[in-house]
């Protein structure tokens, strides 16, 4: 596999991102186009992070400027939502500090804070994300495709922002490893809906335009994420990587990029969920061998389509060199939206 943690950890996915958008500053590229409250309007797809204990300072002073919001800590070299959790005060995380070092935990132990998205689009007043899945096979140049057969993980508990839930993690957190051992757990369905069904939902609640342009965002989140650790990624033509990202949607329809799993979980928890994995696995192998023949290093093309099996090209800087913008496969349900600057994949 490709060397990931570029694009995975926690910490160095969030300093890829800002040091990818002050590059594009310095290019006075069209993609750094600001708000009227100097927010990024096409790259503002990660909520506002910060790494601790390095960036303490920082985020106290941003605390204070809005000291009535709330921010979720998650340890950076761990997974499955061990050792999250969510404040609203900064005496929190002074106990928690506090605690730690009680516990022996080693003051190099990172954290990432970030501002917890409190506002998530509800599905029967549950709170959800996506699991999307993203084959790369190469970054230089850049080739990705997106796994049709992506789904929706659930909360077994409705969601309510009350301050006196921010502990209650059957709220606040999708992951299956916590939400199974909720009492409303259901293992037949196991809390998730395929992508798909959230787009049909989305087409019925919002209309079909209004979905596509989700879809379109998530895709462009997908590219710039991978764009931004481009440069800093071993790219071996041997290797290949599938990423798992996990996405959340706000109220505004506006997707949010959470965070980016290296070898994700094939673990499967429904009859469904191994149908889907087991074709996830088959379906890579048909772009990375095709044909079931042993892979060339020489060999640079995209595979037919006939290999693509669920999965659709996302992005292929060589023929974006030849193809404009809009005649690329948006991948999870329509293409690619027209409404951003137009050398995008360039």
């Amino acid at each position: 596999a490709v060397v990931s943690t570029q694009s995975t950890g926690k910490d160095l996915l969030v300093k890829n991102i800002k040091r990818y958008r002050k590059e594009l500053e310095k290019e006075n590229s069209p993609f750094t186009e600001k708000d009227e409250n100097c927010r990024y309007m096409h790259l503002d797809f990660i909520p506002v992070t910060y790494i601790l204990p390095a960036d303490y300072n920082i985020f106290v002073e941003e605390f204070r400027k809005n000291p009535t919001s709330t921010w979720i800590m998650k340890p950076n070299a761990k997974a499955r939502g061990i050792g999250i959790f969510l404040i609203n005060k900064l005496s929190q995380l002074k106990k928690w500090s506090r605690d730690s070092r009680q516990m022996g935990h080693s003051p190099k132990d990172t954290y990432v804070i970030s501002r917890y998205i409190d506002n998530p689009h509800l599905i029967g007043g549950k709170k959800y994300d996506l699991r999307l899945y993203v084959l790369v096979t190469s970054y230089r140049p850049l080739k990705a495709y997106i796994y049709d057969l992506g789904f929706c993980r659930f909360c077994t508990v409705k969601y309510n922002s009350s301050v006196s839930e921010l502990d209650n993690m059957f709220v606040h957190l999708t992951n299956v490893s916590i939400q199974k051992h909720g009492e409303d757990y259901n293992e037949k369905h196991g809390g998730k809906w395929t992508v798909n069904n959230l787009a049909m939902y989305l087409e019925h609640t919002h209309g079909k335009e209004v979905t596509d342009r989700l879809f379109d965002e998530i895709n462009w989140i997908i590219v710039h994420s991978l764009k931004a650790v481009q440069g800093v990624m071993a790219s071996d033509k041997h290797c290949f990587e599938c990423y798992g990202y996990d996405v959340i949607i706000d109220d505004n329809l506006k997707p949010w990029l959470i965070e980016v799993n290296a070898s994700p979980s094939l673990t499967s928890t429904t009859a469904a969920d191994r149908i889907m994995k087991y074709s996830l696995i088959d379906d890579v192998l048909k772009i990375v061998c095709p044909n079931g023949e042993i892979p060339d290093p020489r060999w640079n093309k995209v595979p037919s389509k006939d290999s693509y099996g669920q999965f659709d090209l996302l992005i292929d800087e060589e023929l974006a060199v030849h193809e404009q913008p809009d005649t690329r496969s948006r991948g999870v349900s329509g293409r690619l939206s027209r409404s951003r600057p137009q050398q995008q994949w360039k």
